[in-house]
């Protein structure tokens, strides 16, 4: 039987829809990506990185810039190497593995010793930090990371300042990222731009007082008029002029009986405040959990420790709770397969071992080379 018009153009329709190729699937997170003006299109775009005014203002203090840098310095020194553990009938036994390829370059734009530096920057002021998976292996772990500004992350999810979990909705420069692809650390102390804000607040403003002093001219001694037909304000200059003149080229001073001199009691240590420092300089390494004398306070017999004693001590209450942090976050089943873990070469850092390893691996490259 013929075909009507009306079927004829409704079977070519059916036919051209069926020969064109099936779409596929979005990936996974094309719905955080969609944005160029956001979330994931604005990683790496560096010039639009900041750290937050509010962890600029707290290092602005001397005491939290040593006690950070003192800290970044241990984290940033100690190379990562990785692990399995076994039951040998007595107890679980470390089997040293061999490394993934990120773990020498976690980023591969910056040095590890920069990332983790930072990325123990973010944990200290913040009390987390996040890094961004920028690739993967075959097997669907991370391959290689970004680093995230930790001012510049918002979780939708958390208000802080303490963060109970991982978030689930990490907004970045304006617009979502997929959690599955961000790793998150989450600091076991808080982070010091959330505590003791006025403590912070008082050594700021202590220091600004100290500046002001240091810049104004007080006098080291007063000439007042006892007598006589009162001076002018102009003869009382020019007769303070005349005295500070006097005293440049001459031991002893000639005053009449209607001018006497009287010596201020203010003290150059009194002017700058030393006593109020040195008490804030304490509050600030409590705040930053390092032992004061690492800060260069001398709290008495506490402020002579050997070289190895003072490593000891940075690690054991500054810089231990942080690496922990680190280790055991890149060991979890989101960026390691099941059994695999991460930790920091801390014997080497305790031994003051590092730098000599590192120097012996250099002469065995050069001279492998050379061979």
């Amino acid at each position: 039987m013929a075909k009507t018009l009306i079927e004829f153009i409704a079977d070519k329709i059916n036919k051209t829809a069926n020969t064109q190729p099936p779409s596929k699937a979005a990936a996974a997170g094309n719905y955080y990506q969609s944005s160029n003006n956001g979330g994931a299109g604005m990683i790496g775009q560096y010039y639009s990185y900041i750290e937050g005014d509010a962890r600029n203002r707290a290092i602005s203090v001397p005491t939290i810039s040593r006690a950070r840098d003192l800290m970044a310095s241990v984290l940033g020194c100690m190379s990562l190497k990785m692990y399995t553990e076994i039951w040998n009938g007595n107890e679980m036994e470390k089997i040293p593995l061999a490394p993934r390829t990120w773990l020498r370059r976690i980023d591969p734009q910056v040095p590890n010793n920069f990332l983790l530096a930072f990325l123990f920057d973010d944990l200290f002021f913040y009390g987390r930090a996040f890094l961004y998976i920028t690739s993967r292996t075959a097997d669907g772990f991370p391959a290689s990371f970004t680093r995230l500004p930790s001012a510049m992350c918002q979780t939708l999810d958390q208000n802080g300042p303490v963060w109970f979990a991982p978030s689930k909705q990490i907004v970045f420069q304006g617009a979502e990222l997929d959690p599955n692809d961000v790793v998150q650390f989450l600091s076991p102390i808080q982070g010091i731009i959330y505590m003791s804000t006025q403590s912070v607040a008082t050594a700021i403003k202590l220091e600004a007082a100290r500046y002001r002093n240091a810049s104004s001219a007080i006098p080291a001694g007063i000439l007042r008029q006892v007598g006589g037909e009162p001076l002018s304000g102009q003869e009382l200059a020019d007769l303070a002029g005349a005295f500070n003149l006097a005293r440049e080229t001459n031991q002893t001073a000639a005053l009449n009986e209607f001018v006497t001199y009287t010596e201020t009691l203010t003290s150059p240590d009194k002017m700058l405040l030393i006593d109020s420092a040195e008490f804030q300089a304490m509050e600030m390494a409590r705040l930053c959990n390092i032992p004061p004398y690492l800060a260069g306070i001398s709290v008495g017999s506490y402020s002579y420790q050997s070289s190895s004693e003072a490593r000891m001590d940075l690690w054991t209450f500054g810089a231990k709770a942080y690496a922990e942090c680190i280790a055991s976050t890149l060991s979890m089943n989101n960026v390691l397969p099941n059994g695999t873990y991460v930790e920091f070469d801390v014997e080497k850092y305790l031994s003051g071992e590092y730098a000599m390893g590192d120097m012996r691996e250099t002469q065995t490259e050069t001279e492998i080379g050379v061979s």
